[in-house]
């Protein structure tokens, strides 16, 4: 696709909420199972806390929606809250930011296809030992789809999402409205007793605090991916504040809507479930043998009649399948995030590439490679990644948040219409409530999770922040180094220019390398070769002499073989005696069209120019010469993504040039 195009690739709101909003969406069917298996380390005297748990999740994510539709007014251009936390705090909390949302995005990935795998596994348990594999796979399909553009997946992504959403809502209706009437659906493990864990018997003080904060802690993963729409802003069709606003609103109602009811609904039906089979009590068999389904596949199988039911699979189907595309939000929101922080100079510039069809697809590579390292170094278990999880997340609201408290005050300060005051004193209201309660929140996750391992994406966050400021000083540094101080004396030109040709042997590419090297019309021209091979160098001084080039051939002694040594103590010294001459080196090369190939020719000419090129004042000359194998690159079929946007050849070019420096 033409860069002009890109404007085609905006998204209406309908398309933007499956592809922004996938992954809070989807959580629901997580969220609720995380609450319950940390109140059941305590076996079930703890589960009538689940109610007021949900309560405070709901109200969390109730004031971030809020906050973050302010921000989607305030910063339309995309940089949610990097860009909030940039603009108010300076650029050192909006590294900070940068670096737990890039953080958090690799985990949403990996969280999402672990727990959709985990639900495939619910319905076919024979699958349990091809977690990994699946997990891996479901990875490379999303990344070619997201390769595809962000509209193409965005279109292939909207079924499942408005499936999985339209299934949850029937199932919590149906199952609502069997209680009731009367006719309450039961969980298969309602019969099912808990053992507690070994010291989280009898919970009491400070100890039933810690338990509940976890369980609070981990429920709120429900909020997790509730920012991608603020960093998406820029791919809405316009207006783009507006739809983004209207789109964040509908997230948040569907999404506090589903959690509420399965939550309902996982009381009603006393599911039970815990971290490990064997602590469940009244198991018929072997608790080794037994696979525990999740909250949601147990609430299916309830409401709906059963495990062989339609509404069942149906169900444990959309749920799969939304919760692997629910990385999709990751998939949308680190490549964008990576490309303005590539942009400020933060990240390697190639993440600001767009790819062939418009999509960061650096970016998106980066992320399936680290996601896939991350669930094939944890086994795909989401029960080890979810303490990874979410940490990135609230160190992202609380200082988006207290950057948007300030970016008000600054407002105020200079607004008089007393209307408008009024709507930012409200604004300033909403955010400053989420930063403090996220804050609160965020506290909270470090406390109860950091031993857990926390810790770890903690590192990440601190390791990714340090090399960010690295880049930047690196490219800082080198824009001083290369920034003009004296254009007259910077474009003086050379006093002379001193050629070179390597030469091997006389065929028509050495040819070739010297008819170009004459076009130059240098001040000295010359021909150089290494004697490896004394008897070897004879016979090339006498074809030399019978061909009659016309250009001298200097022959440089090697009693050890040693070529590239000898080629650039040669090129230095014609500089030693006068520093502003430039001396050009002209290396033939071959062109091949089998990869094969590369490793039977051009390796001294490569070895040569790694060298050559650190040397200063030395201009090296690629002279390349095709060989009839190279033709097969320029036929359609052989082109590789990208050829087009980089305008690979279509035709033969013999005696073309590239320069390298």
């Amino acid at each position: 696709m033409r860069s002009e195009e890109l404007g085609e690739t905006l998204l209406p709101k309908r398309l933007a909420l499956p592809i922004f909003a996938s992954d809070p969406l989807s959580s629901v069917a997580y969220a609720t199972q995380e609450i319950l298996l940390v109140l059941t380390l305590g076996g079930l005297a703890y589960l009538h806390f689940t109610p007021y748990i949900a309560g405070a999740v709901v109200a969390l994510m109730t004031v971030v929606v809020l906050s973050y539709r302010q921000v989607v007014h305030a910063y339309p251009s995309g940089g949610g809250s990097y860009e909030v936390a940039s603009s108010n705090l300076g650029p050192s909390a909006g590294l900070v930011v940068a670096a737990s949302l890039l953080v958090d995005y690799v985990m949403t990935v990996a969280v999402s296809v672990a727990s959709g795998v985990d639900n495939i596994i619910s319905a076919v348990p024979a699958l349990v030992d091809y977690r990994v594999l699946m997990a891996l796979i479901f990875v490379a399909v999303l990344t070619a789809m997201n390769l595809r553009g962000v509209r193409e997946s965005g279109q292939l992504f909207a079924a499942p999402t408005y499936l999985f959403i339209g299934g949850v809502l029937i199932m919590v209706g149906t199952g609502l409205f069997r209680y009731l009437v009367g006719d309450a659906p039961v969980a298969e493990t309602a019969a099912y007793g808990i053992t507690p864990q070994p010291g989280d018997t009898n919970l009491a003080g400070l100890a039933l605090v810690m338990l509940v904060l976890r369980a609070f802690s981990s429920g709120c993963t429900a909020l997790t991916g509730v920012e991608a729409i603020s960093n998406g802003v820029p791919a809405f069709r316009k207006p783009k504040s507006q739809n983004a606003a209207t789109t964040m609103a509908a997230m948040g109602i569907i999404a506090i809507t589903m959690f509420v009811g399965v939550t309902t609904l996982a009381i009603v039906a006393k599911v039970h479930i815990t971290d490990e089979a064997c602590r469940l009590t009244g198991l018929p068999g072997d608790c080794h043998s037994y696979t525990q389904r999740t909250v949601i596949a147990q609430l299916a199988a309830s409401v709906f009649g059963g495990e062989n039911s339609f509404g069942f699979y149906f169900l444990q189907a959309a749920t799969a399948l939304v919760l692997i595309l629910a990385a999709n939000t990751a998939f949308n929101g680190f490549p964008l995030l990576a490309s303005i922080l590539a942009q400020h100079r933060y990240l390697p510039r190639q993440l600001h590439n767009r790819g062939d069809r418009l999509a960061f697809s650096n970016g998106i590579l980066a992320l399936a490679i680290v996601a896939g390292l991350l669930l094939w170094g944890f086994k795909a278990n989401v029960t080890s990644l979810i303490h990874l999880y979410i940490l990135g997340v609230f160190t992202s609201f609380t200082l988006s948040q207290t950057g948007m408290v300030r970016h008000w005050n600054r407002e105020l300060r200079t607004e008089t219409d007393p209307a408008v005051r009024r709507r930012h004193r409200v604004a300033r209201v909403i955010n400053a409530t989420g930063a403090v309660i996220t804050c609160l929140v965020l506290i909270i996750v470090l406390a109860t999770k950091f031993t857990e391992g926390a810790w770890l994406a903690v590192l990440a966050a601190i390791v990714l922040f340090g090399m960010m400021r690295g880049i930047r000083r690196h490219y800082d540094a080198v824009a001083a180094e290369l920034a003009v101080t004296d254009p007259r004396s910077e474009m003086a030109p050379p006093t002379r220019v001193l050629a070179i040709v390597l030469v091997s042997t006389i065929h028509k590419p050495t040819l070739r390398a010297l008819a170009y090297a004459r076009a130059f019309r240098p001040d000295h021209l010359e021909a150089l070769t290494v004697a490896v091979d004394r008897g070897a160098a004879l016979e090339l001084q006498r074809q030399w002499e019978a061909y009659g080039i016309g250009v001298p051939l200097k022959v440089l002694d090697s009693p050890y073989r040693e070529i590239t040594g000898s080629v650039v103590e040669y090129v230095r010294s014609m500089r030693r005696d006068s520093p502003r001459d430039v001396v050009a080196v002209f290396i033939p090369e071959y062109v091949v069209g089998h990869w094969w190939e590369t490793l039977l020719h051009n390796q001294s000419a490569l070895w040569l120019k790694s060298r050559l090129l650190f040397t200063p004042g030395v201009m090296v000359i690629s002279v390349p010469w095709q060989l009839s194998s190279s033709a097969r690159a320029d036929h359609p079929a052989a082109r590789a993504p990208g050829s087009v946007r980089r305008g690979e050849p279509t035709a033969e070019r013999n005696g073309e040039v590239t320069t390298h420096r």
